[in-house]
């Protein structure tokens, strides 16, 4: 908390009256088809505009909410979100969009984690298929219990990504015990992919493995021409990064990508 010099203690206390005060709100960045141009799916990221303190960084207020428990209502505030965002924007561009959203470790082990989903999709009437759950390796350590709530989620019929790809402790043995849709190639290999011969093999390796899986691989934190380039050539399907898009408000990424999707269908 040092970086916005804010007592832990009044963060806290902010942050529990965060949804009531209308305070949280959902962006969107979209990701892109490398082979087609085209937008079908964005990734939606969690902010918080406090009202005493302004915008919170998710860096701090992400891990508060994880010691606190506040992860739970606040990811089930964004399930909610997304699958109404979803609804939305399926009606105005006239074609299928999906989003995803992130789930951390503590809501992924939740005991009524799929009935929330559930619940919500049912709400707004969507098409399972149009929700990506996101969880990040560390979220898979208690395999067992894992794949329980992975293969309840996948008869759903919801995307299953894998977050950050490479960083942590990744086993290939969980690519073929885990019902998983997607990699998401971490931006740190992504970053350095002109100067460093191993990040360039790492991420061409990722993408062949993906594409031997039959899963969707999303290159994240693109941010150069020259890495859109080395991505097309390692038939790399998807991207996301500042080079494409920041991530938008609702209302701009809807005027910017949505509107004119349905122009063009």
């Amino acid at each position: 908390m040092q970086s916005t010099g804010v007592n832990i203690i009044a963060l806290e206390a902010h942050l529990r009256k965060a949804i009531e005060r209308d305070e949280l709100e959902l962006y969107y960045q979209p990701q892109i088809n490398l082979l087609t141009n085209e937008i079908s799916s964005f990734e939606a990221l969690l902010r918080w505009n406090n009202s005493e303190f302004g915008f919170i960084s998710p860096a701090e207020f992400i891990p508060l909410a994880e010691d606190t428990g506040l992860i739970i209502p606040i990811g089930n505030w964004v399930i909610d979100g997304a699958c109404r965002q979803i609804k939305e924007w399926t009606e105005k561009a006239g074609k299928p969009i999906r989003i995803a959203i992130n789930i951390s470790p503590k809501q992924f082990m939740q005991l009524d984690l799929v009935r929330v989903i559930k619940s919500s999709m049912e709400k707004y009437n969507i098409e399972p298929s149009l929700l990506e759950i996101e969880i990040t390796e560390g979220a898979m350590q208690d395999t067992k219990e894992t794949i329980l709530i992975l293969k309840r989620l996948k008869d759903l019929g919801i995307k299953i990504s894998v977050d950050d790809f490479g960083t942590g402790y990744s086993s290939l043995s969980y690519l073929k015990q885990f019902p998983i849709d997607v990699l998401k190639i971490d931006q740190s290999f992504i970053r350095d992919i002109k100067y460093n011969g191993k990040d360039a093999a790492i991420i061409t390796t990722i993408i062949h493995l993906g594409n031997s899986l039959g899963m969707e691989v999303i290159a994240e934190g693109v941010e150069e021409q020259s890495q859109v380039d080395f991505l097309t050539n390692a038939d790399c399907e998807k991207a996301q990064g500042f080079f494409f898009a920041k991530p938008l408000r609702s209302q701009e990424a809807e005027e910017k990508f949505i509107l004119i999707l349905k122009t063009s269908s």
